[in-house]
């Protein structure tokens, strides 16, 4: 029987790097691309060169796969293949010096605090729906939540008297961040409606009107059709955690803090930000300074 090298890889990594189960999953469906492909064209994984796997990522390319993508599918690539050099499989990496693709500077969309508050005030809160949108939407600006941690979020991680709510993040890190006064109004408003709901059993913070967990799918469906309300367009749970940390480096907060309240492991992620606030300041100067229009 052949040995399922990936598999074995996917363990190790989900043992020794404590990897979210989105990430496992981007992994394996990374490198099963990889052995499709080599499987079809005859060959090895094993045995496959730096020019091989050049050859694969630009047949990738062909499918017009982004450059995000495919600095992932490298990173796993370049894993698996250290594990495999780790694991006495190989003496050499094919991997190793293979070229990532440039990382092109963007800048993450955010709403202004305008917008942000339009789209706060969307939700019918004289529904039970609506309130408990309400209440979401307020913890996700107010926390700078991920999608996956308010799914996932229990009624217990709120602490409301103290202002403190405690979720876990990517590769199972738990971490603590403040709620502001707004979000605690809202959430006690919602957890009182909460406890109407007949035959609960799950004690996830936001449930259905049926006591059932909410999904990805449906919480972003719920912020795309609350955006579309008040004119709002490609809004994503995502662009809320955005807001969250660019109103707050924007209103001077240290970038130290910014980080930990985010869950960012390197604070270079989190400078995107500071790029942000730059670019709002620079518009601002050009737009209404006497000095910067050219005579």
């Amino acid at each position: 029987m052949n040995r399922d090298y990936i598999r074995e890889y996917i363990s190790y990594v989900r043992v020794e790097k404590g990897l979210s189960k989105n990430s496992l999953e981007a992994y394996e469906r990374d490198l099963r691309k990889l052995d499709a492909w080599t499987a079809k064209n005859g060959l090895q994984l094993l045995s496959l060169t730096r020019q091989d796997l050049r050859e694969w990522l630009i047949d990738l390319s062909g499918g017009r796969i982004s450059e995000s993508s495919k600095r992932r599918l490298i990173s796993s690539v370049r894993g698996f293949y250290k594990f495999l050099m780790t694991d006495g499989h190989l003496e050499k990496s094919p991997a190793e010096d293979l070229d990532t693709p440039f990382k092109s500077f963007y800048l993450p969309k955010f709403l202004t605090q305008h917008e942000m508050e339009l789209l706060l005030s969307q939700p019918d809160v004289e529904t039970g729906s609506g309130l408990r949108d309400r209440a979401m939407l307020e913890l996700m600006y107010a926390c700078g939540l991920r999608v996956s941690e308010v799914v996932n979020l229990k009624v217990q991680n709120a602490d409301l008297d103290g202002g403190i709510l405690t979720c876990t993040g990517k590769g199972g890190k738990t971490r603590r961040v403040p709620i502001g006064k707004n979000a605690i109004k809202w959430l006690r408003a919602y957890l009182a409606e909460r406890r109407k709901i007949e035959k609960i059993t799950v004690d996830n913070l936001f449930v259905s009107a049926f006591g059932k967990p909410l999904t990805r799918q449906q919480i972003h469906s719920m912020i795309k059709e609350q955006s579309e309300k008040c004119g709002l367009k490609d809004v994503s749970p995502h662009t809320l955690r955005h807001s969250f940390a660019t109103h707050l480096i924007q209103n001077r907060a240290d970038i130290r803090s910014v980080q930990q309240m985010l869950g960012h492991a390197d604070i270079s992620t989190t400078q995107i930000y500071t790029h942000i606030t730059d670019a709002h300041l620079k518009t601002a100067y050009e737009n209404f300074h006497p000095r910067s229009k050219k005579g």
